[in-house]
């Protein structure tokens, strides 16, 4: 596939630039566009309109799940694929939900992820093998995941709450009255059968929503 427009979304500048080299080794592949966290993500999109956009979820602030959504929210049809350290399927359904065209982890080999794009750029949906894995896994055995009942921007508002965010930053961060934030809050803790924010930490450690290297 030849002429295909990109945005990179990470907030690690080394990181992105290894990710440029990648792809534009592939002719006709250029990266149109970079962002480190979701507000400049958002902006670069409309600015540039890239034909295939790839985003990691963590992300300083709101998050990737974040990105997606308002991105999808503005266009449609803006193909996304998400790139993450995330290995849990709970994220990678979420991230489906909120719009996202493919979810590749970077773990995988650089092959799959030219394959993932190539594949987004179609139109298509793309996952690595092993998410795909995870996914059937999970359908498998019957465990549901208790984030399962969660949208994708309760699931943004629960990692950023378990990250240590305050609710004011959260707020700011997300464009919503502190009102807001708080009910989102209440109703998190009530869909989890939650009694106290430290329960909430150990709901997100445990469905892989924080990284090891993110606070909790």
């Amino acid at each position: 596939m030849s002429g295909l427009s990109i945005m990179l979304v990470d907030d690690h500048p080394v990181v992105r630039e290894g990710y440029r080299r990648l792809l534009e080794r592939r002719p006709g592949y250029r990266v149109v566009a970079e962002a480190e966290n979701a507000a400049d993500a958002y902006r670069a999109y409309r600015e540039t309109s890239p034909d295939v956009v790839i985003m990691d979820l963590s992300l300083p602030g709101p998050g990737g799940l974040e990105a997606v959504r308002h991105i999808r929210q503005w266009d449609r049809n803006a193909r996304i694929l998400v790139f993450t350290m995330h290995q849990a399927a709970a994220f990678a359904l979420k991230a489906f939900e909120a719009g996202a065209a493919g979810y590749v982890t970077k773990s995988s080999a650089p092959d799959e992820l030219m394959g993932a794009v190539e594949q987004v750029a179609r139109g298509r949906r793309a996952m690595s093998g092993d998410i795909a894995r995870e996914i059937a896994a999970e359908r498998l055995s019957n465990r549901a995941s208790p984030l399962e009942d969660l949208a994708p921007r309760e699931i943004e508002i629960l990692r950023m709450v378990a990250s240590g965010m305050p609710a004011e930053d959260i707020a700011e961060a997300l464009c919503l009255s502190l009102k807001t934030v708080q009910n989102y809050h209440y109703q998190i803790k009530a869909k989890l059968g939650a009694r106290t924010d430290a329960h909430l930490v150990w709901l997100a450690i445990a469905a892989g929503l924080l990284r090891n290297d993110e606070p909790g």
